[in-house]
């Protein structure tokens, strides 16, 4: 009773929970797949459109049209399938195929390589149409205003002058609150100075600490959303299709219609679906990844370790399976961890804002706030520089983890789930 076998890698581990007091499951809801995506497409642009006229009264022959899609850290959520449908269904309206072109919303990112742009927009697709990534630090990008909080937004020469569609997934995020709509504008296909200004309201404006008013889930005052969506409106996409997933990245639900309108309602969607209430946060969460390859690295397998703090107590546990075969990722995340073992991290941050920095920045914040073991690949003299206790192997973490008369919850795809305490 109370035995788990959590993934780890490309394997599971055991994990013995039978002395704790209580062990709860928290697992995202059950949502059907779509069985015909295809039908379920035309359904979504045409008949279910979401403050919108349906997409082919917007569209029209003649008409220039760039596709925003995502990057390939998002290629779980299967935009391809969706980008190929529309660029067909784009053409059968009388849009000529040298009139479309499909960009990588990288933001910050770095470039794709063919055989992912490939992957992204598919194959089909690919020997069809332009597919190109965008560039942050172009020389050529578009001035297209300023926010009301005063960010200047440089977009993509190829956002303006032509009809924008936007295809993105919608996931609960750290900073934004949600991922997906107004993202694939902003960060997406701006310059990195549009950016930097946008996500430096991640830091609060007058503590050394995260902005308590952004966070995931929260849409209501959060200044980094605000500013996407004042962002977003400069550039006026004609259509939005948000997609959500579930955790084996089959596709759920196709949102349609207006840019803004169409993603909100994704949102609510995500919500019900990923976001868990729980009565109250537990003395122990023991949370996996889900596997490779969300565990790859530390970068991508953060977002595990931040929901699972949602469901701690402070000072209680985190009981962290996370591989990470190839370390902590990106230079840009990791190369952080000099600031903070010289006591500058947030100074260091504000002087020279990135995606990056911040995330490590949340990580060390929600170390200081509990008691992290990891099962790891990471070193443990580097693990411990972040504050947490690493363990190599599953025998390890079997003699170091002590649930005796603990709550304890178990979140057994942590990226998947986001816990929240009911009001």
């Amino acid at each position: 009773m109370n035995q788990f076998e959590l993934r780890y890698g490309d394997k599971t581990v055991p994990v013995d929970l039978s002395a704790a007091k209580s062990v709860t499951v928290l697992k995202e809801k059950e949502i059907a797949a779509i069985e015909d995506l295809n039908a379920s497409f035309l359904q979504a642009v045409e008949q279910d459109c979401i403050n919108s006229r349906p997409l082919k009264e917007l569209v029209l022959p003649g008409d220039q049209v760039t596709i925003v899609i995502s990057d390939i850290t998002r290629f779980w959520m299967r935009q391809d399938k969706i980008c190929t449908l529309l660029v067909d269904y784009l053409h059968n309206l009388g849009i000529a195929y040298h009139d479309m072109a499909v960009l990588v919303a990288l933001g910050t990112h770095r470039p794709q390589s063919v055989e992912e742009l490939k992957q992204l927009a598919g194959e089909e697709t690919y020997a069809k149409v332009q597919v190109v990534n965008h560039d942050c630090m172009a020389e050529n990008l578009v001035d297209v205003g300023v926010t009301p909080m005063g960010t200047r937004v440089l977009v993509n020469p190829l956002a303006v002058g032509r009809k924008v569609i936007l295809i993105g997934g919608t996931v609960h995020h750290l900073m934004a609150g949600f991922g997906g709509g107004r993202k694939s504008i902003l960060p997406g296909i701006c310059a990195k100075s549009t950016i930097n200004q946008n996500h430096i309201h991640s830091l609060s404006p007058d503590q050394p600490r995260s902005n308590p008013l952004i966070g995931m889930g929260r849409l209501e005052e959060n200044p980094i959303d605000r500013d996407m969506n004042d962002a977003a409106a400069l550039v006026n996409p004609v259509f939005g299709i948000n997609i959500v997933v579930n955790s084996q990245s089959r596709h759920c639900r196709l949102l349609c219609g207006h840019w803004k309108s169409a993603w909100e309602e994704s949102c609510r969607v995500v919500q019900q679906v990923m976001g868990l209430p729980i009565p109250q946060k537990a003395d122990m969460v023991v949370v996996s990844c889900g596997g490779y390859p969300k565990d790859i690295n530390l970068y991508q397998a953060v977002k595990s370790l931040l929901n699972a703090a949602q469901a701690v107590k402070d000072g209680g546990q985190i009981v962290f399976l996370a591989e990470c075969r190839e370390g902590g990722g990106a230079p840009a995340f990791f190369s952080w961890i000099e600031s903070l073992k010289k006591g500058s991290l947030d100074a260091d941050l504000r002087a020279d804002f990135s995606i990056a920095g911040y995330i490590f920045y949340a990580c060390c914040e929600v170390i200081a706030r509990s008691q992290v073991l990891m099962l790891t690949q990471i070193d443990p003299q580097t693990a411990a520089q972040m504050g947490m206790q690493a363990v190599c192997t599953p025998g390890e973490l079997a003699a170091k983890l002590d649930a005796a008369g603990k709550d304890v919850y178990v979140m057994p795809s942590g990226g998947s789930v986001v816990p929240f305490v009911m009001e």
